[in-house]
């Protein structure tokens, strides 16, 4: 028998800044719920969810931690994120396993941007939300201004459900057991009439029950619409906290576990049935699954790991069916499957092997090579080509071209390079055969620091690493035709493959589309994969500069064939060699990355910042002022022109500057760098029979 039902399971994440107090919060929530016997300390280097080596020695969580608690008769399953800038794509990736999102806000610095941004990111997933302010007994926070501000932000949505107490040790409860305890601004009545005038606009028979007949409503009255205005975005709770002196942390137990949504009151996930070419869904079709227990399995797997003992590694979420130890469950459109064996409940570091688990329920199966990434598990056929609307992470755009120090580790290299990139979702390796180079592509310098050191303290591997080359695309600005018959006589059976084709450019990043018109059979219907491929071969080594193409179109509308010679090698010598020829004719363009640059500076450094981002081929996007004087300068910068800006925002502002980036958007590079670009492209294997 399952250890809980559906209805009894919370799935709740804990994000926010670096700095905010998440994962000594979920210490204390842990140890109220009586999951641990005694709360760990970040100094110490105990804590259940920081338990790798990096982290313990940064004093900062690196990676996603499930840890796990029961509390009034309910489970709640705790992924504690990371806050740095430039792991919040290893927060983003763990979004579609959760019901609801718990934004941690320093008192004392108020808002900042990792929590804007996951505040953002979970309204465009339909994920419940709330919002938890820590740190609540620092004596320079001032709690007033701060919810001003979110509410400012954010919206009036956003109203306490506690507030601070008047003696400042504890809170005040709002809404199950409000009364007339003084408090440290407002005041309980307010804030009661407040949310409770929020839940009952999404009821009207409430609503008419509440306003015509002046009826007090109970916490239980209120539950479903409660959990509709959370689903709406019309609601997002507010409460306060300090996990330091334990200050609100009995009452943010009971919010998460009686008023956070379980999986049958949440928004559903959206499901897509549809083919996966190059990483992409197409033709795809809405899908229904439903957390039924009765139903075929439907889970997806939301994070790998690859563990020295366990092996691979992976975290699900069930959203259909149940998984048991005895399960036979298909990896995507895998036709083997895989058994179970053993069904793993995760704690920290620490895994206990299970019997069962129910829709909504978070688990754990090691020692399956074919687990990766964003994977969706069933037991039946029926669910083939089954993929969940991914959580858009940030493109990596910050790299190191990297080497092995030592000769004869390329294959070591090659073989961590693969574990590291199937554990992060946001980093890339691109191997560029043209120039010899392997490139790690991170979201920031930090990133690929925290990598590279892993690289060397579990797989033993050091590397040499320089700037890489930047990756440029190219384009085309004008249709136009193209045209060539292959024809080669070797003695034997020969090759003979003719084809016209035309090109069209599409809008910005709507990327690349092969479109077959050929009628009457000038081209065999078999042969039009082999021009398709012989396309393909130019989209990745370019025709202009060595780079790939993108956000173009290719109509193959003609051709010849031969009884005899014709083959499939032919056609894509002849495809190919079309491709280029129209591409050369199409006004071809070269693009450059832009990067969307964050910077976090004192006050009196932003003249010296802005300036330099003008000389760099800047645009400032906006400015908006921190506290503690501190402003967050937004811009736009080729990232070509971001090399060695961690050393000169260090110069300008004395250490105290910082910043991320993240991929913005491609722009035509100046035509003086483009001529340079194309006079260093020699003839490639695109242009030789």
């Amino acid at each position: 028998m399952p250890r809980f039902n559906t209805e009894n399971i919370r799935n709740v994440a804990l994000v926010g800044h670096a700095g905010a107090g998440k994962t000594t919060l979920a210490e204390c929530l842990m140890h109220r719920a009586g999951a641990i016997n005694t709360p760990g300390s970040i100094e110490r280097g105990d804590t259940v969810c920081d338990y790798l080596p990096q982290e313990k020695a940064m004093q900062h969580s690196l990676e996603v931690a499930l840890c796990s608690f029961d509390h009034a008769g309910n489970h709640v399953n705790l992924l504690d994120t990371p806050g740095y800038p430039d792991f919040a794509g290893r927060a983003i990736s763990i979004l579609p396993a959760v019901d609801s999102l718990a934004v941690v806000v320093n008192a004392q610095l108020g808002i900042q941007p990792v929590a804007q941004r996951m505040l953002e990111i979970a309204a465009n997933r339909q994920l419940c939300r709330m919002i938890v302010i820590n740190r609540i007994d620092t004596a320079e926070s001032d709690l007033s201004v701060l919810l001003e501000e979110i509410q400012a932000l954010f919206g009036s949505e956003c109203l306490p459900i506690n507030l601070p107490a008047a003696s400042g040790d504890s809170v005040v409860d709002c809404f199950f057991q409000h009364g007339d305890t003084a408090t440290a601004f407002s005041s309980v009545a307010d804030a009661h009439e407040a949310i409770v005038d929020q839940v009952v606009e999404v009821d009207e028979n409430l609503m008419a029950l509440y306003l015509e007949q002046g009826e007090e409503l109970s916490p239980e009255q209120l539950h479903e619409p409660f959990e509709q205005a959370l689903r709406e975005g019309h609601l997002i709770p507010v409460c306060f906290v300090s996990a330091k002196t334990g200050a609100g942390v009995p009452e943010l137990l009971e919010i998460l576990a009686r008023l956070m949504p379980n999986p049958l009151e949440a928004n559903p996930p959206q499901f897509l049935r549809g083919r996966e070419v190059d990483g992409e869904i197409v033709d795809a079709q809405p899908v229904t699954v439903e957390p039924d227990p009765t139903k075929h399995v439907v889970a997806h797997v939301f994070k790998v790991t690859v563990d020295p003992y366990l092996g691979r590694l992976g975290l699900f979420r069930i959203h259909q069916g149940t998984v048991t130890a005895a399960s036979q469950l298909f990896v995507g459109d895998a036709r083997k499957p895989f058994k179970v064996a053993h069904l793993l409940k995760l704690h920290g570091k620490q895994h206990t092997e299970i019997a069962s688990a129910v829709p909504g329920d978070i688990c754990g199966v090691a020692k399956v090579d074919e687990l990766r990434f964003d994977a969706v598990l069933h037991d039946s056929h029926d669910e083939d080509h089954y993929h969940l609307r991914p959580a858009e992470l940030p493109q990596p755009m910050c790299g190191l071209a990297i080497s092995p120090t030592r000769r004869g580790d390329e294959q070591k290299l090659s073989d961590a390079l693969q574990k590291l990139s199937a554990e992060d979702p946001s980093l890339r390796v691109e191997h560029r055969a043209a120039l010899n180079e392997t490139v790690l592509y991170g979201a920031g310098d930090l990133h690929l620091r925290v990598v590279l050191e892993r690289m060397s303290e579990q797989f033993n591997i050091e590397v040499d690493t320089r700037p890489p080359s930047i990756a440029y695309r190219e384009t085309i600005t004008a249709q136009a035709e193209g045209h060539h018959r292959h024809k080669k006589q070797t003695g034997g059976a020969g090759q003979f493959g003719e084809v016209f084709l035309r090109v069209a450019p599409r809008p910005r990043g709507e990327g690349f589309a092969f479109v077959n018109k050929v009628v009457g059979g000038a081209i065999p219907s078999t042969f039009i994969p082999a021009v398709e491929k012989g396309v393909r071969q130019v989209l990745t080594s370019g025709a202009i500069a060595g780079y790939p193409l993108q956000d173009l179109e290719v109509t193959v509308y003609d051709g010849k064939h031969h009884s005899v010679d014709s083959k499939e090698v032919a056609f894509v010598a002849a495809g190919r060699k079309a491709f280029i020829d129209a591409i050369r004719k199409a006004s071809p363009i070269v693009l450059e990355p832009i990067v969307e640059v964050a910077i976090t500076t004192p006050g009196d450094s932003v003249g010296d910042i802005t300036g330099d981002i003008s000389a760099k081929r800047g645009m400032i996007v906006g400015t908006a002022a921190l506290p503690q004087n501190l402003v967050q300068i937004t811009a736009r910068v080729p990232l070509a022109e971001m090399e060695g800006f961690q050393s000169t925002l260090k110069s300008m502002t004395g250490g105290e500057g910082s910043y991320s980036l993240e991929f913005s958007h491609y722009d035509p590079v100046p035509p003086k760098v483009q001529q340079e670009l194309m006079s260093r492209f020699g003839p490639g294997p695109a242009d030789d029979d």
